[in-house]
């Protein structure tokens, strides 16, 4: 599969169906694992996820870049390197803000976040597998319409 330049409006897409998905997953997860009601840890994985969206399309626009660049096709190789880096990054990103929200140290919400690593690696994989392949048919079917015209 060949990465093509995508447009803002789908990264955007991408990126909220990315967290809305897992949120919906992870909120009542994490609310019974740290014994916290809903609204807080759903206020925690609100602004979490904005953060993780923006990094989303940020991360997934040099990416792809260097995609091209070196000829890259999506291999499972591949896609596990870009959930590292991907998911690597987010470590940097959210472990300060956890352990502010909930009042912890940066050991404890590095813990939480190690928690979130185990769901969001492979969650992370397979729905960008998802999304390619799901993408791709409706491209496709959008070009054999277009055709059709």
């Amino acid at each position: 599969m060949q990465t093509t330049n995508k447009k803002l409006g789908e990264r955007v897409l991408h990126a909220v169906l990315y967290e809305a998905c897992a949120m919906a997953l992870l909120v009542p997860l994490a609310a019974l694992v740290m014994q916290r009601d809903m609204l807080h840890m759903g206020a925690l994985a609100l602004m979490m996820s904005t953060a993780a969206m923006l990094w989303n399309m940020v991360f997934n626009s040099l990416f792809e870049r260097v995609e091209r660049r070196f000829q890259w096709r999506r291999t499972a190789g591949v896609r596990c390197l870009h959930a590292l880096g991907f998911e690597g990054g987010l470590v940097v990103l959210l472990v300060p803000l956890a352990a502010w929200w909930l009042n912890s140290s940066y050991w404890q919400a590095f813990l939480l976040d190690l928690g979130f690593f185990v769901f969001f690696l492979p969650y992370t994989y397979v729905f960008n597998w998802l999304y390619d392949h799901l993408r791709e048919r409706f491209v496709a079917r959008r070009s054999l319409s277009a055709a059709v015209e």
